[in-house]
């Protein structure tokens, strides 16, 4: 099979954990006789540093034009520091789910029986935890009209849906719980914010439509407080763009480590695979970033987008067996050795 892949190495550790996931890659398509033709392209630092702009029209038409994207991490100090910058890094991430059109971002969380007492929460409220976050990601206050008034003292951020972008995230939603466990959780604020209560009556509109699937209704604080109390009470749940990035980032520790956990952000014809980890400024170039979550992305587009459920299954079978031997970065490796990223990377290829 042909596989042409958009690469987006991005900032930061972005480029070293990317490696690794082509690394992990190839082996595959030389395993199990593929052709993957990868497509590298600017984002954003590195983008505005090259052309002033952190997601340039060359590297849409290299993702518009590849099966899939596989895409490290977005982010530069610099930038973060300078509160008067006209032009961000993050920015780029922005346009390019956008003009992609990837609207629902899905992120799983899951536990490795190997690494349960590396987590924060307690062995017995975090056993058997697998679920998925869909977060809408084109809407809401991220999106909405915002800006400054009273001569810079009052600022605002305008926070907006349609009842469209509401029932093409529910309606991926329920079809995820429909060949999981049939359970959904719809995450609002409906108690207080109008958009909430939109989201609420459009997706109890559609449960005639999924009449297998049990949903229930819970604000976003509540959920904050359950995720760390008995997350493997959840299945899938869906929520806004603003909610969902708060909760997938809490609920990303319950694994153990930010670096393990992969994502994908889909739409109607393009989808992107990322890990959930931010650009780690400070380990870059110092070779000792986790690549486990990129590396688990990868396998997310092979099952997903190609539909090549053994070769995501090898991938995730020997991420597994590098964490129950030990073969991990200094993130989880305790006072046992800690392997370099190149390392860990090298060392999943020749197991492969």
């Amino acid at each position: 099979m042909k596989l042409t892949i958009a690469l987006l190495a991005g900032d930061g550790i972005g480029p070293e954990v990317i490696a690794q996931a082509v690394k992990v890659c190839d082996a595959i398509a030389v395993k199990f006789n593929h052709q993957i033709i990868w497509k590298p392209a600017l984002t954003g630092a590195a983008a505005i540093d090259a052309v002033g702009d952190p997601y340039p029209d060359e590297t849409h038409e290299i993702c518009l034009n590849a099966d899939a994207v596989l895409f490290g991490a977005i982010g530069h100090p610099k930038y973060d520091n300078d509160p008067s910058a006209k032009v961000r890094p993050e920015q780029g991430l922005l346009k390019m789910r956008k003009k992609l059109g990837l609207f629902a971002n899905i992120r799983p969380t899951f536990t490795f029986p190997s690494l349960i007492d590396n987590s924060p929460l307690k062995r017995e409220r975090i056993e058997g935890t697998d679920l998925v976050f869909l977060r809408e990601l084109t809407g809401g206050i991220y999106f909405g009209e915002k800006g400054r008034k009273d001569g810079g003292e009052t600022a605002f951020d305008t926070c907006t849906y349609t009842r469209e972008e509401v029932i093409r995230l529910a309606k991926k939603g329920f079809e995820l719980a429909m060949v999981r466990t049939k359970k959904l959780c719809c995450v609002d604020k409906a108690n207080v914010m109008e958009t909430s209560r939109l989201w609420r009556e459009t997706v109890q509109s559609m449960e005639k439509d999924y009449p297998e699937v049990t949903v229930s209704y819970e604000f976003v604080d509540a959920v904050a407080m359950r995720l760390v109390q008995w997350p493997n009470s959840y299945d899938v749940l869906i929520t806004e763009n603003l909610f969902g990035d708060i909760l997938t980032d809490e609920a990303s520790v319950i694994s153990g480590s930010m670096g393990l956990m992969p994502s994908a952000s889909v739409g109607e014809k393009n989808a992107l695979y990322e890990p959930i980890h931010g650009s780690y400024p400070q380990a870059a170039g110092k070779d000792i970033a986790n690549p486990l979550a990129t590396v688990l992305s990868a396998a997310m587009m092979f099952e997903d987008t190609f539909k090549l459920t053994e070769e995501a299954k090898a991938i995730r079978n020997v991420v597994n067996k590098s964490l129950e031997q030990g073969i991990v970065t200094e993130d989880l490796s305790g006072k046992n050795k800690a392997y370099k990223t190149s390392e860990v990377g090298n060392w999943l290829v020749a197991n492969l």
